[in-house]
């Protein structure tokens, strides 16, 4: 995909007091501007969010098929986007990986991991790996939605994430092998204005068709919240809750 007329690179997004975390992001140096927010025109009373309205947009939405990619996708994969009602609002429980971790150190990701034969589908794929990594039990969710599955490059797995809601959250707990921290994030802090920036990177040469003549991009996104950056595909399945929950998702 190519991006539009788009100005050239202004550098890295201005980042507000203590927003932004420390992972190491290969940006390459040829990145483009991307463009705003799909809610940014929305009103700030227009971006509230619950749970209900959330519901009723899962209720109308069928999860579009995998976009066929142009490198091997070896295994099946589950995540999950675990929300609740806190007090001030809807909020996202999101995981901080470890630095010592040898893949995706120190990123913010969701709970998830590779389908097992001792699960029986996908959606106890990712309550599983919920419960393992985080100590949510499983019957504490219920899965409202399921967003469209995602293949990513470093894992070469087929991610099909599902949106569940915990009405009486326990008390969660990290795995240390697996999660530094829990991110307990408000919905209405990843919509305020200057959180979400996009940009569009070139595909990596190895996965481009040569003989395809222009060159492929992809549309990256970040969220940089106060201590923390997310980006990659936990900030793509980000974005498209949140279009979904504002009725701003793309066609």
């Amino acid at each position: 995909m190519e991006p539009g007329p788009i100005a050239a690179p202004p550098g890295r997004p201005r980042r507000g007091p203590a927003r932004g975390g420390t992972q190491i992001i290969p940006w390459p140096p040829d990145f483009r501007a991307g463009e705003r927010a799909p809610w940014a025109h929305l009103r700030p009373g227009d971006r509230h969010v619950d749970i209900e309205d959330l519901r009723r947009a899962f209720r109308r939405r069928r999860p579009r098929p995998p976009v066929r990619e142009p490198f091997a996708v070896r295994r099946p994969a589950a995540v999950l986007l675990p929300l609740y009602t806190g007090g001030d609002g809807l909020r996202v429980v999101l995981t901080r990986r470890p630095t010592a971790m040898r893949s995706h150190s120190g990123e913010v990701s969701f709970p998830g991991g590779g389908f097992e034969a001792t699960d029986a589908d996908l959606v106890a794929t990712a309550l599983r790996e919920s419960e393992e990594e985080i100590a949510l039990p499983a019957d504490r969710v219920e899965i409202i939605g399921q967003l469209d599955p995602l293949a990513t490059l470093s894992s070469a797995a087929m991610i099909t994430p599902y949106v569940g809601y915990v009405a009486d959250l326990p008390a969660l707990r990290p795995e240390p092998r697996e999660v530094a921290a829990i991110l307990h994030v408000p919905v209405a802090e990843l919509l305020e204005d200057g959180v979400f920036h996009q940009e569009w990177w070139p595909l990596p040469p190895q996965v481009v068709d040569v003989e395809a003549g222009a060159a492929a991009w992809r549309p990256m996104f970040f969220y940089e919240l106060t201590g923390d950056t997310v980006w990659g595909a936990t900030a793509r399945l980000l974005t498209q809750l949140l279009g979904i929950a504002t009725g701003t998702e793309a066609g």
